[in-house]
């Protein structure tokens, strides 16, 4: 069974600084939304119910969310504390032994099966869950508010404990089993479907609402060669989704956490900054914790003086420890900066090889050639996610359809 925690409006109750100051905006009759970043493209962030009530939604338009809704309270956005913050409850969960694979922030997902011998039974996992997220571990930043209003779901795949945590309403979780969760899901919305990464809301969901198409059951019952010709590979996903199917869960790798932070005082901006970043490099990679080992990702935030934060994630194009190449490759990254910096923090994000395993991608069919294919497959994904990386498998050679033919699994590390 798949645990699905949701933490509705995290972002949005993180930048307002807790969950009793939204209340009691909402309670006044204020709609509250997350500001677009200075420099980002002008779309608000998380709403609340009240803007909700009132058409705007996340992702619209600022001018379109200010027409809706000319009262809209805008809160300043903090990408660095919603970070802290949710790094902290993925912490928390991983705390009572549960192998998690987070979507966004507050949004998660964890197999009960592989830590339920450590709890007994389901509901006392998901009760140990709820009370992680109430008290995360020590040692994580307190410099944010803790989870509020936790909404849990379980049932036999990702979506459909997805559907089941936004369905409940209250502390008690839904738990979905067998046979009742696709009766469930056939009655729930296909708006469901945007919550999917890999469903297309514009070309799927809004076509299907103008035909008539009201509940998942209802896309199930046209037939996955109908959707797929129709709608290509989004319409194959959602009618899989619509089924009851779905892919298995991609736990995230747990990775040693290395950080620097440096007030910059007067050096807010320009060539100043840039030279602070120089230092934080040079502190990173003379950490004895980094143990040779190259960077292929790093993140780079500030604490800006004007309020909030800036955050931005930075793949290397081949896993570097040279300090000049690194400075460079992050320099250019301090030109997006909103907002003159109070703070500037570099952390890891993810390691490469040691230095001295390093070389070149061909050279025979050696072990150490099916190593460095492996790291050139890691980079890959490092770079443009899990699914970046995939192979061809033929399933059905003989389909005339071109899309049974073959798919695409997984490619083993």
């Amino acid at each position: 069974m798949v645990v699905c925690i949701h933490l509705p409006r995290f972002e949005l109750a993180v930048a307002a600084g807790d969950r009793a100051q939204i209340a009691r905006q909402t309670l006044a009759g204020r709609a509250l939304a997350v500001a677009p970043l200075v420099g980002a493209e002008q779309r608000v962030g998380e709403v609340s119910g009240a803007a909700e009530a009132r058409g705007v939604a996340r992702g619209m338009a600022l001018g379109e969310a200010l027409a809706r809704c000319p009262d809209l309270v805008l809160i300043p956005g903090d990408p660095v504390r919603v970070a802290e913050a949710w790094e902290a409850a993925l912490r928390a969960l991983e705390s009572i032994g549960a192998a998690v694979e987070p979507a966004r922030p507050g949004l998660a997902y964890f197999e009960d099966s592989t830590v339920r011998a450590l709890h007994g039974t389901r509901q006392a996992t998901i009760a140990a869950a709820r009370r992680a997220l109430a008290a995360p571990p020590e040692g994580d930043s307190p410099a944010c508010p803790p989870p509020w209003g936790v909404r849990i779901g379980a049932a036999p795949t990702r979506f459909c404990a997805l559907a089941a945590a936004m369905a409940t309403r209250s502390s008690r979780p839904l738990v979905l089993e067998g046979r009742e969760a696709q009766r469930w899901l056939a009655g729930r919305p296909v708006e469901l479907l945007g919550f999917d990464a890999e469903v297309d809301i514009a070309a799927l969901i809004e076509p299907l609402t103008r035909l008539g198409v009201r509940t998942l059951g209802e896309l199930a019952r046209l037939g996955r060669s109908a959707l797929t010709d129709r709608f290509g590979a989004p319409g194959g996903r959602a009618h899989a989704l619509a089924c009851g199917e779905d892919s298995p869960l991609r736990p995230r790798r747990v990775e040693d956490s290395l950080e620097e932070s440096m007030a910059v005082g007067d050096a807010s901006s320009g060539e100043a900054l840039r030279r602070v970043l120089g230092v934080l490099v040079n502190r990173l990679l003379a950490r004895p914790e980094r143990r040779g080992r190259t960077l292929r990702a790093a993140t780079l935030s500030a604490r800006l003086l004007a309020g909030g934060g800036w955050r931005e994630r930075v793949v290397f194009r081949q896993a570097l420890a040279d300090p000049e190449r690194i400075w460079l490759a992050l320099s250019v990254r301090l030109q997006t900066l909103p907002a003159p910096a109070g703070e500037l923090t570099l952390a890891v994000a993810r390691f490469g090889p040691p230095l001295g395993d390093q070389g070149t991608l061909f050279g025979g069919s050696s072990p150490a050639h099916a190593a460095r294919l492996r790291e050139a497959i890691a980079q890959v994904r490092a770079v443009a996610g899990q699914d970046a990386a995939l192979r061809a498998v033929c399933v059905d050679p003989d389909s005339r359809v071109p899309e049974r033919r073959m798919m695409l699994a997984p490619t083993p590390e």
